[in-house]
C-alpha cells in the first residue's frame, strides 16, 4: 500500500519520487560508542581496509606510483571490496622542500602530481580516495624515513616535532570527513612502558599527549592509539600487547574519540611460541584475547587490527590467517559489531608479507584477497557527493577570509588562506579572490583550485571543503615566486 501511495503521488508530482532517500553509509565525522565505531548519524560502521605504504620510505610517496596512476589503483583498491586505506608517513614529509621520488609521468599517468611536494600529493590522493567513498587512517610510521623507532621520539626527531606534526596534519585535514583519524605511532616496542609512570618511556601517556594535542586543533578525528611489545614480562607483536590498557586506560580530553589498535602476524614474519602450542590452532583467540581482545568483548573500546599479513607460504600461516578472519568476526554474521582491520598490504614489496597487488602492481593475489572476503564490509559513499537538493530557508550564507604569509624565503613563499562560514545557514561551496600587488606567480596550490590571470587570483572549494557552517574554518594553500616586493593582500571571499 505505501508503495502504491507514493508511486500515485509521484504521477501528481511530475514523476519525482517521494520515497525516503537511502542514508548516507558512514556520512560526517565519526565516533565511539562501546566496542562500536558510528557515524555521524549514529549508525555502526565496519572498517575493512588495507594499507598503502610509501610515504614512510625513502621515496616520500606511496609505492607503485612508478607503473601506476594513482586515481588507477585507488579504483582499483575501492572495486576490491576495501573501504578504507591506512596511509603510513614519515615526519620526513613535514621538512621543507621534501618531493616524492619515482613517480612516472609518461603517458599521462599521474599529471597532477607534477611538481607537486610529498604532502600535497598526499593530498591528491586523500582527495581523489574521499570522491570515490573511502576513508583514510593517517598513520604516523617512522619518524624519518630511515626505519621504525621504539619510541615516539629518538635523537634527531623529538616529541615536540612528533606532536607538531601530528597537529599540522590534524589541521591540515581538519574538514575533510573522509580523514577519519589518526594513528599517533606505530608500532610502540620495548623498551616502552604501559602505565609505568616514566614519562620518558610511559607509550600510554605520550599517546594522550599526542592525542590530545591532535584534538586540540580537530575534535573531530578518531585517535587510534596502539600497544606496546612487552607488559608485566608478557611478551607480544611490536605494538600489539595491550594488556595494560584494561587497568591503564588512555584518557583523552574529548569523549567517545578513542580506538586501540593492535597488529598480529604470522611465522614469514617472525617466529612465536604460541606457533608451537600443541593446541595450535586453536589456542589463538586465548592469546587474541589476552592481548587486545579482552577490550572488545568487556566493551571497553573499538579495536583496530591495523596491520595483518603473510606470504601464506607456509601451512601454519594459512591456519593463523583462516583463525585470525574466524576470531575479527564475518560480516554476515555480525554486520559492524565486530573488530576494525586493514591489511598489510596492498604492496607487493613488503619484504616478509607480499600484498594483496601481485609484483607486477597490477594483477590481484586472488588466494590472499579470498581469506578476507568474510570480514570485507559496506562500501562508503563519496565524501561531499549527493548531498543537495531541498530548498528554504530564511538563512544566508557567507564567508570570511584571511591571509597569512608562512614562508618566505627571498624569491618564493608559501601562504595559507583561513575561510570561515560567516552567514546564518552552512555555504554549499565558496570562491575567494585576491589581486596581488607585485609580480607574484602561483606555482602549485591545495585543498583548493587556484587559477591565476595577471595579479588576479581565484581559488574556488573542492568537493571535501565547500560546506562551511556558521563559525567553522577550512584552510587552502598555495606556494608562489616573485622577485622584489611581496605585499600582503586581502582576500575577498564569496558564498554560494
Amino acid at each position: 500500500m505505501v508503495a502504491f501511495l507514493l508511486t500515485l503521488l509521484a504521477a501528481f508530482t511530475g514523476g519525482v519520487s517521494l520515497a525516503p532517500k537511502a542514508r548516507a553509509a558512514g556520512g560526517g565525522y565519526w565516533h565511539t560508542s562501546g566496542r562500536q565505531i558510528l557515524d555521524a548519524s549514529g549508525h555502526p560502521v565496519r572498517i575493512a581496509g588495507i594499507n598503502w605504504f610509501g610515504f614512510e620510505t625513502a621515496n616520500h610517496v606511496v609505492h607503485g606510483l612508478w607503473s601506476r596512476d594513482y586515481k588507477d589503483l585507488l579504483n582499483q583498491v575501492k572495486s576490491l571490496g576495501y573501504n578504507t586505506l591506512r596511509l603510513p608517513y614519515s615526519d620526513d614529509i613535514f621538512k621543507s622542500g621534501t618531493v616524492p621520488d619515482s613517480i612516472d609521468f609518461s603517458s599521462g599517468k599521474n599529471a597532477d602530481l607534477q611538481g607537486l611536494t610529498s604532502l600535497q600529493v598526499m593530498d591528491h590522493i586523500v582527495d581523489y580516495a574521499a570522491s570515490v567513498g573511502l576513508r583514510v587512517i593517517l598513520d604516523r610510521h617512522r619518524p624519518d624515513s630511515s626505519g621504525q623507532s621504539a619510541l615516539w621520539y629518538t635523537s634527531s626527531v623529538s616529541e615536540a616535532t612528533w606532536i607538531a606534526d601530528l597537529k599540522a596534519l590534524a589541521t591540515r585535514y581538519a574538514n575533510n570527513p573522509a580523514v577519519v583519524g589518526i594513528d599517533l605511532h606505530n608500532e610502540p616496542h620495548d623498551p616502552a612502558c604501559w602505565g609505568c609512570g616514566d614519562t620518558s618511556i610511559d607509550w600510554r601517556l605520550a599517546a594522550e599527549r599526542g592525542g590530545n594535542a591532535v584534538l586540540s586543533v580537530n575534535p573531530d578525528l578518531l585517535i587510534f592509539v596502539e600497544g606496546i611489545q612487552t607488559y608485566n614480562g608478557d611478551s607480544g607483536w611490536w605494538g600489539g600487547n595491550l594488556e595494560g590498557a584494561g587497568t591503564y586506560p588512555v584518557r583523552l580530553s574529548v569523549a567517545n574519540r578513542l580506538v586501540y589498535s593492535a597488529h598480529d602476524y604470522a611465522t614469514s614474519v617472525a617466529d612465536q611460541t604460541w606457533f608451537h602450542d600443541s593446541s595450535f590452532p586453536a589456542n589463538l583467540p586465548g592469546v587474541w584475547n589476552r592481548f587486545w581482545g579482552y577490550l572488545f568483548t568487556q566493551n571497553v573500546a573499538p579495536v583496530w587490527v591495523g596491520e595483518f599479513g603473510t606470504t601464506l607460504q607456509s601451512g601454519i600461516d594459512q591456519q593463523w590467517l583462516a583463525a585470525l578472519v574466524k576470531y575479527l568476526r564475518p560480516t554476515a554474521q555480525y554486520g559492524a559489531d565486530a573488530f576494525q582491520w586493514t591489511f598489510w598490504s596492498l604492496n607487493p614489496n613488503s619484504g616478509d608479507t607480499g600484498g594483496i597487488l601481485n609484483d607486477d602492481w597490477t594483477t590481484v593475489n586472488t588466494t590472499k584477497d579470498a581469506y578476507l572476503a568474510s570480514i570485507k564490509s559496506t562500501a562508503f559513499d563519496p565524501v561531499g557527493d549527493g548531498g543537495g537538493g531541498g530548498g528554504g530557508g530564511s538563512g544566508s550564507a557567507a564567508c570570511v577570509a584571511s591571509y597569512h604569509v608562512d614562508n618566505d624565503w627571498g624569491s618564493g613563499f608559501t601562504a595559507t588562506v583561513t575561510v570561515t562560514g560567516s552567514g546564518t545557514t552552512a555555504t554549499k561551496n565558496w570562491k575567494v579572490t585576491w589581486s596581488f600587488g607585485g609580480n607574484q606567480s602561483i606555482t602549485n596550490a591545495w585543498n583548493a583550485t587556484v587559477t591565476q590571470s595577471g595579479a588576479n587570483v581565484t581559488a574556488t572549494s573542492v568537493s571535501h571543503n565547500g560546506v562551511l557552517s556558521p563559525g567553522t574554518s577550512t584552510t587552502f594553500g598555495v606556494q608562489a615566486t616573485y622577485s622584489g616586493a611581496n605585499p600582503a593582500v586581502t582576500p575577498v571571499c564569496t558564498a554560494a
